[in-house]
């Protein structure tokens, strides 16, 4: 996977947007005015970092199994993990993408859960 097919998955969320809040070289993605994703357009020693929110049991269990997935730069190393989408297989950062979505839509009030479901459902 490249940095565009990283954001494609990005922006495949229903619902998803993406803005620059942290200055032009950090592309933000949100659901429902909530991050989901983030990653700098430059690269960091010949890598490029998608950073992802995550359950934080799941989080260790992927960093002990793949060098590509770490603690989350620049951000709360219990919920966030940074893939280097360089070394890790693009089904699983495209499943890591629905699961830090699904992250964010779990932790929303029931009303704003059933706003996103029924986005979600629709054509």
């Amino acid at each position: 996977m490249n940095i565009e097919e990283a954001r494609e998955a990005c922006i495949s969320i229903k619902g998803a947007t993406e803005s620059f809040p942290f200055g032009e070289d950090t592309l933000v993605f949100k659901v429902m005015d909530k991050m989901f994703a983030y990653m700098g357009l430059e690269s960091r020693d010949g890598e490029h970092w998608l950073n992802l929110k995550c359950d934080p049991e799941y989080a260790i269990e992927l960093r002990e199994h793949h060098t590509g997935i770490r603690p989350g730069y620049h951000s709360n190393k219990k919920y966030w993990n940074t893939v280097v989408i360089e070394e890790v297989k693009d089904d699983l950062i495209r499943k890591l993408v629905q699961h830090s979505a699904d992250e964010v839509i779990k932790k929303l009030p029931k009303v704003k859960q059933a706003e996103y479901n029924a986005l979600k459902n629709e054509p």
